[in-house]
């Protein structure tokens, strides 16, 4: 008598994780509009502001010093460190950067890292936060993608599902207690420049006008630097690498957004801890990652490899 053997049961396969974590309360999104509009407002203002009164040398050099600090927060520690690995950091340096990335006020660090690696996953297609190519090529289809990349999408309500795109950054403990952090550092990045300038000062009006251009217009020039890469260096530039967006190197962005505007490079190699890779491209970023290894605080740093650069390569690029 034969033994008639039953079919086996396939195991389903895992579905993966919705995008979309939850949607922002009401409140929530007042908040995240008035964090957006009110540095945008004070730096409306201070066009005028600065011809005839109001901005001195030690507004301009905690501007200086507060943008440094918070601009490469972002670049190096929410951006090349958090999102993509591109170096790993002893834990202290860690902590840092992600308290001086959350001194931007563009968003608490598990949020900001689920975005963006939701941004690589499906840029420039449906499913990525922030493309301008979303709606068409028509000059209406445009602007109006201009304007979703550039800060449009942040007035939405959605919000990236942090649990399948940073679920190594949930697990973190001390990453979990800075993210909760980020309202209390968002009113520090604005209040400790006030602050300073009163001491320096030893006077009101020298904290006033420090809160007002080191705390307000500092933040809001690097929120325009920042979503500047989102927009413009997915839309102009050069594009000497291969890559399967319309990620673009934009240079005149390259020192204000720290290396970050040599787009078209990191897309083609997305965990490289230089984007400025060709002679000449000046980066910020990538220099200050070689100095914490040089000082043993960061290892086991992805620099380009020439032979992966050479393969990117577009062949008619100069």
């Amino acid at each position: 008598m034969t033994a008639t053997l039953s079919p086996q049961r396939e195991e389903p396969r895992p579905q993966p994780k919705p995008l979309i974590g939850r949607r922002r309360s009401l409140p929530e999104t007042y908040v995240v509009k008035l964090f957006i509009l009110i540095p945008f407002l004070a730096l409306v203002a201070a066009v005028p502001l600065l011809w005839g009164w109001g901005l001195g040398w030690t507004d301009v050099s905690l501007a200086a010093a507060f943008y440094l600090v918070s601009s490469l927060g972002v670049t190096v520690g929410y951006h090349r460190h958090f999102t993509h690995g591109s170096f790993k950091a002893k834990r202290p340096l860690r902590i840092a950067l992600a308290v001086a990335g959350g001194m931007a006020a563009q968003g608490s660090v598990i949020d900001w890292v689920a975005d963006h690696r939701r941004h690589h996953a499906f840029s420039d297609r449906e499913g990525d936060p922030h493309s301008p190519w979303l709606f068409g090529t028509s000059p209406a289809a445009i602007a109006k993608g201009f304007w979703h990349a550039h800060m449009g999408w942040l007035f939405e309500r959605d919000v990236t599902n942090a649990e399948r795109f940073a679920p190594d950054l949930l697990t973190d403990r001390d990453l979990r207690v800075v993210d909760k952090l980020f309202i209390p550092l968002t009113v520090a990045t604005i209040a400790l420049p006030g602050v300073l300038g009163g001491l320096i000062t030893w006077s009101v009006w020298g904290g006033v006008t420090a809160m007002f251009w080191a705390g307000l217009v500092r933040i809001a020039f690097l929120h325009h630097v920042t979503w500047s890469v989102n927009s413009i260096c997915h839309m102009v530039g050069s594009r000497p690498f291969e890559s399967r967006d319309k990620a673009a190197n934009f240079w005149p962005l390259a020192i204000l957004s720290m290396g970050e505007s040599w787009h078209n490079s990191h897309h083609a190699d997305p965990t490289g801890a230089r984007h400025g890779v060709l002679r000449g491209q000046l980066d910020i970023s990538a220099r200050l990652i070689w100095i914490f290894e040089k000082f043993g605080w960061a290892t086991n740093v992805r620099w380009p490899r020439p032979e992966r650069l050479a393969a990117k390569r577009v062949p008619t690029a100069g």
